[in-house]
């Protein structure tokens, strides 16, 4: 068929378009209801990737056939990132639980961190594509 080519550009600015949406979503949870317990959310979903990059460039990308040292510490980064996802999820959670904020703002704000996290993750993924040499390419 053809090929679309994508620029790094139009990368960047709609990913920086969905980061900003997930920001809002928290924000207004916060901001509607008159209540910034939901902005602890955010960070949750910031350090959530943190474990994955600072392994992936100390241990390197191994798979389940390399060497049990270094599958150590990246079995350790994969552990804390699902910890920080899943309090990122949760905490919202639980202030709705002891009735700290409006089931509203929860659903907002676990919506926010969710989109705030995928598109970081994205942003990683495209990004080191392009760095391992392959194509620039999304759709083909």
């Amino acid at each position: 068929m053809f090929e679309i080519k994508v620029s790094p550009l139009t990368k960047i600015i709609s990913l920086s378009g969905f980061l900003s949406m997930g920001f809002l979503l928290v924000i207004l949870s916060c901001a509607l209801f008159h209540n910034y317990y939901p902005l602890l959310d955010i960070l949750f979903f910031l350090l959530a990737p943190l474990p994955n990059a600072l392994s992936k460039s100390r241990y390197g990308s191994a798979d389940f056939m390399s060497d049990s040292s270094s599958q150590n510490g990246n079995d350790f980064s994969h552990f804390l990132t699902g910890m920080f996802v899943t309090s990122g999820i949760v905490l919202p959670l639980v202030l709705q639980h002891c009735q700290l904020i409006a089931a509203e703002s929860c659903v907002m704000s676990i919506m926010g961190g969710s989109i705030i996290y995928c598109s970081i993750i994205t942003f990683s993924w495209f990004f080191q594509s392009s760095f391992d040499g392959e194509d620039d390419q999304l759709f083909t």
